[in-house]
C-alpha cells in the first residue's frame, strides 16, 4: 500500500506505469533505488544507462506514490521567488539552482524523444501573475533579480484569466514545460527493463545499513537487497530520524481537473502571487477538448480536515476566472515538503559515503525528481556534481532561522496535545469515513470508522518520531503533522518517513473520545 489507496484519484492514475512483482528472495546489483517516483525512476535511468545495474522498490505499485498526485509543472521558476533564494542563499546558489532546473527539463525532452515516450510533453510559457493583494514591488525584485543572474524573464503587460479587473502584469518564463507524468514514468520503466534492471512493486523497505563493505536494505518480508550504494527517493526519506526532517516541513496542497473548450485557454503555466498561491496548467484531451488542471488551498499537514471545503473553494475560484469551464473530471490531493531555505536536499544521506536521498520537493517536485536524475548519478559515477553544495542535505540553515523556528514549533504543539485532551462523545458514534481522537487513561488512540463500517483503533503517535496523528476525511488516512508520514485506517503507513504501521489498540469498556 502506498498513498495510492488514499481516497482521491487524480487524473494521472488512469495509467498503470508497469506491473512488477514483490521481491521474494535476496539478490544483488550495483545500485538499489527506493521509491518509483519521478525521482527515483529518473535516477535508475540515468545510472543504468551509465551501465549500472540496478534494482528499484517501492512500497506500493510502481509509479503510484506522491508523484501521481503532483499536477506536472517543469519549470525554472522559483514558486518562492528567485529574490528570496538570493536572500537566503547567495546569487552563485541561485545560478546554480537555475543551471541544474534548466538542465533537468532539457534532459526530460532529450529522454521523451531518444526512449519515444508519448507523454504529451509540450515546451510552453510560464506566467508568474500579480494579484491585487500583492504589491507590484514583488514582481519588480524578482525581475531585477532574475536578470542580475542571467536568468531569462520579461516583463508582461497583458492580462490573463487569472488577473483581477484591471491587473495586466505578470512576469513570463519562456521554455518552461509540462507532461502526464504517469505516461512518462511509464516510458521510463520500459526503457530501464530494457536495460536490465529489476523493478520490485508490494516490497516494504524497513531498514538499510553497511555490511561487511555492502549496503544491505532489508524489506518487511525480510529479503535483502546488497549494493554498492543506495538512493532513498520516497518523497520524505525513510533512512533518517531527523537530521532532514527538521529543515523542512510537509503541506497538504489540493488540486482539481475540469474540461475546457481546445483553445479557450493559452497552454502555459501560470501561478498567481498569493501565499498559498494558486497553479494553473493544460492537458491535452482531444480534438475538441482540453484538461484544465488548476490547484492551491495549501495547509500544514493534519493541521485541517476540510479537503472537500478547499476543494469547493477551488472550483469557485476556477469559474469566477474561466467561464467556459466544463465539468470537474477528477478532485485530488497531494503532499509537498517545504524546505525551509528554498531547496530541496537531493545528495549523500548526512554522514553517509554510500546513501543518497531526494526530498523537500517544495511545489516543484517533477522539476526536483529530474534534477535527482542528473545529480545522484554524477555523485555516484564521478563522485561530484556542479550543483552538489546547492542540494546537499547535510547544509545547515544558516539563514531563514525564523522560518526554521516556525516549521519546527509543530512537534512541540503537537506533544503538548498527547497531554492535553479533552472528553467527548464515545466511539460507537463514529459514522463511516469518520475518525477522531480518543483517550483511554493517558493513552491517546486513533479510531475511525472506515467506509464499509468497520473500527479500527491504533496507538495515536505515529512510528516514526511519536507525533500525534490527525484524521484526514477527504483521503481516509491519519496524517502526522510533524513530519509528513501517512497511514491508512487498519494503521498501514502509506508514506513516510515512518515505516512500521501504527500499533494496534484494545478498545477499554469505558473508551471515550476526545477531541
Amino acid at each position: 500500500m502506498n498513498v495510492r489507496d488514499e481516497h482521491t484519484r487524480s487524473l494521472w492514475m488512469d495509467v498503470s506505469v508497469a506491473d512488477a512483482p514483490a521481491l521474494s528472495g535476496t539478490v544483488g546489483t550495483d545500485v538499489v533505488v527506493v521509491g518509483s517516483g519521478i525521482a527515483g525512476m529518473s535516477v535508475a535511468y540515468e545510472l543504468a544507462s551509465h551501465g549500472r545495474s540496478v534494482v528499484v522498490l517501492d512500497r506500493g505499485g510502481i509509479g503510484s506514490g506522491m508523484t501521481a498526485r503532483t499536477t506536472a509543472h517543469l519549470a525554472t521558476a522559483l514558486d518562492d521567488g528567485y529574490d528570496e533564494l538570493v536572500r537566503v542563499r547567495g546569487s552563485e546558489r541561485a545560478r546554480h539552482y537555475y543551471q541544474s532546473v534548466a538542465a533537468a527539463i532539457d534532459r526530460a525532452e532529450v529522454i521523451q524523444l531518444a526512449e519515444h515516450i508519448d507523454c504529451d510533453f509540450q515546451r510552453v510559457d510560464g506566467y508568474w501573475v500579480l494579484s491585487p493583494e500583492t504589491p507590484a514591488s514583488e514582481l519588480d525584485e524578482e525581475l531585477v533579480c532574475c536578470r542580475k543572474l542571467g536568468i531569462p524573464v520579461e516583463n508582461r503587460i497583458e492580462p490573463t484569466p487569472f488577473h483581477a479587473e484591471g491587473q495586466v502584469r505578470s512576469l513570463r518564463f519562456a521554455r518552461q514545460a509540462r507532461l502526464h507524468p504517469t505516461k512518462y514514468l511509464a516510458g521510463l520503466a520500459s526503457a530501464l527493463e530494457r536495460r536490465g534492471a529489476r523493478l520490485y512493486a508490494d516490497t516494504c523497505v524497513e531498514s538499510i545499513h553497511q555490511q561487511h563493505g555492502d549496503m544491505v536494505v532489508t524489506t518487511a518480508s525480510g529479503h535483502e537487497v546488497h549494493a554498492a550504494d543506495v538512493v532513498v527517493a520516497t518523497n520524505s526519506p525513510v533512512n533518517v530520524q531527523v537530521a532532514i526532517h527538521t529543515k523542512q516541513a510537509p503541506y497538504r496542497t489540493y488540486a482539481l481537473a475540469a474540461k475546457i473548450a481546445a483553445g479557450a485557454l493559452e497552454d502555459a503555466l501560470y501561478w498567481d502571487t498569493l501565499d498559498p498561491y494558486h497553479y494553473v496548467r493544460l492537458q491535452p484531451f482531444s480534438a475538441d477538448e482540453d484538461i484544465v488542471i488548476i490547484g492551491g488551498e495549501d495547509h500544514k499537514s493534519g493541521e485541517a480536515n476540510d479537503g472537500a471545503q478547499r476543494l469547493d473553494a477551488l472550483e469557485r475560484w476556477a469559474r469566477d476566472r474561466l467561464t467556459g469551464l466544463r465539468e470537474v473530471t477528477h478532485r485530488w490531493s497531494g503532499q509537498v515538503l517545504e524546505p525551509v531555505d528554498f531547496t530541496g536536499f537531493i545528495g549523500r544521506s548526512p554522514g553517509e559515503e554510500h546513501l543518497f536521498i531526494v526530498s523537500g520537493d517544495s511545489g516543484q517536485g517533477i522539476t526536483n525528481g529530474l534534477v535527482a536524475g542528473l545529480l545522484v548519478t554524477d555523485l555516484i559515477t564521478t563522485g561530484a556534481s556542479p550543483w552538489e553544495e546547492v542540494y546537499a542535505p547535510s547544509r545547515k540553515i544558516q539563514k531563514n532561522i525564523g522560518e526554521f523556528i516556525s516549521e519546527n514549533i509543530t512537534p512541540l504543539k503537537n506533544f503538548a496535545e498527547y497531554l492535553a485532551a479533552s472528553e467527548m462523545a464515545s466511539v460507537e458514534r463514529l459514522r463511516p469515513g469518520e475518525g477522531r481522537l480518543v483517550r483511554s487513561g493517558l493513552k491517546k488512540i486513533a479510531a475511525c470508522r472506515d467506509r464499509n463500517g468497520r473500527l479500527h483503533l491504533h496507538s495515536a503517535s505515529c512510528t516514526h518520531l511519536g507525533c500525534v496523528v490527525h484524521w484526514n476525511a477527504l483521503e481516509q488516512c491519519w496524517d502526522c503533522p510533524c513530519h509528513g508520514s501517512q497511514f491508512a485506517p487498519d494503521g498501514t503507513a502509506l508514506n513516510g518517513p515512518a515505516v512500521s504501521p501504527l500499533a494496534s489498540a484494545e478498545k477499554p469498556v469505558n473508551l471515550e473520545a476526545a477531541e
